[in-house]
């Protein structure tokens, strides 16, 4: 038994991991193609062809071809430094979300931010990697948080200023994901069940509330309209509805197994269905490759989530172990949430789709998270630092039972 736990818990490159990755993001540059290719230009047939015909089709190309370089940079990278100098990261992420929301004040985007050559960044995106490093930090040397006062504050500080610069950018879907992953890390590094529950009660309770106020005063605002549509679409026009009511359209005419690739008169040819290439990614490959082509993308989706879950279990290091879940976190609603929002499950926040949605602040997130997983697993051994390995297993054996 003793054997079988240290052969798992060996340090390792994942190679699992990485081609279920990058088996994604390769057919996420299909997807988009297939999502914005135009009759009006002349292609010779060939997947190829139309992917380099095609705009987004190029440059989300780019982007996969640029990852390798973001996940070897971290993969690499010394474990100790990223360790040490979360702090840090985390600072430069909230500084950079800062300066965002002030430069572009004057344009009314406040979410994106100009770099080079037509390219923006979004530091909503990043930042989500900066509060997991960060929190995991945090929770390195406290098995006990949020037991007392002190610790309710400085975790209170810890995710403010993210969260509060995050929302003055109108990213509430960001939000959201920052809340998902402070949940899963606080429940992994040792949260007492009751102020989960607690927490989950007073989040409900506002809920009933913002939904009861948002009915009689009503509103124009395009949030307050999502989620109106979403929980009684009575309450608001056809024209709040037109997105979703397409997406579901469009997943259900691809039937079993598709209408197929590049078609003329398709939903995705004529645009019928806003966004897409990017949040309503999943439209398009319900369409395209149906209900076997949607399975298989959850599956690969699970499977990943699953194999992070996985070396999580058997990371014997706190800090590491923790960043693990929060990446697995954070793509486990990214998907969640997507797909829900797509199939009309959920209200439509503009949480992208991993590896699939057009995007390269969304691509390079997602990549950094897998190169932060893959650090974790390589340097299993020199991560174990006295008194920490202990505390880990023991946190492993109560949730991994």
């Amino acid at each position: 038994m003793m054997l079988n736990e240290s052969r798992r818990s060996r340090a390792h490159f994942d190679i699992p991991l990485t081609v279920m990755v990058y088996t994604l993001a390769a057919f996420g540059v299909l997807a988009v193609t297939v999502a914005t290719f135009s009759i009006n230009t002349e292609v010779q047939e060939g997947a190829l062809n139309y992917i380099v015909s095609s705009y987004y089709g190029m440059r989300q190309s780019i982007f996969l071809l640029v990852s390798p370089l973001i996940i070897g940079v971290l993969t690499y990278a010394p474990y100790e430094l990223i360790r040490r100098r979360a702090n840090l990261f985390y600072m430069l992420a909230c500084l950079l979300l800062l300066i965002t929301l002030v430069s572009n004040q004057a344009q009314g985007v406040k979410a994106w931010t100009d770099i080079i050559w037509g390219y923006t960044i979004q530091p909503s995106e990043f930042v989500k990697l900066a509060c997991i490093i960060a929190l995991a930090k945090y929770l390195e040397t406290n098995d006990n948080p949020m037991g007392d006062a002190k610790s309710f504050f400085q975790l209170c500080m810890l995710m403010g200023p993210p969260v509060a610069l995050t929302l003055a950018q109108g990213e509430m879907g960001s939000v959201l994901v920052m809340a998902v992953i402070f949940v899963a890390m606080m429940f992994f590094g040792g949260m007492r069940w009751r102020l989960i529950v607690t927490f989950m009660a007073i989040f409900a309770i506002l809920l009933v509330v913002l939904y009861a106020v948002i009915t009689v005063s009503g509103s124009d605002n395009y949030r307050v309209i999502r989620i109106l549509s979403f929980l009684d679409p009575s309450l608001v026009d056809e024209g709040a509805t037109y997105q979703v009511n397409n997406s579901k359209i469009a997943i259900g005419s691809g039937g079993v197994s598709g209408v197929g690739t590049f078609v003329q008169g398709s939903f995705s040819q004529l645009d019928y269905v806003p966004e897409d290439w990017t949040d309503f990614i999943f439209a398009t490959i319900g369409e395209a490759w149906g209900f076997v082509g949607c399975l298989a993308v959850i599956l690969l989706y699970f499977c990943i989530i699953l194999r992070m879950l996985y070396l999580s279990r058997y990371t014997m290091n706190r800090f590491g172990q923790l960043v693990i879940i929060g990446v697995m976190a954070m793509m486990f609603f990214h998907v969640f949430e997507n797909v829900g929002m797509t199939t009309g499950l959920m209200p439509v926040t503009g949480i992208p789709l991993p590896f699939l949605s057009y995007g390269g602040s969304n691509m390079m997130t997602n990549m950094a998270g897998i190169g932060l997983v893959l650090n974790v697993v390589k340097n299993r051994s020199s991560a174990s630092m006295p008194g920490l390995a202990l505390q880990t297993q023991n946190a492993s054996s109560r949730y991994y039972k």
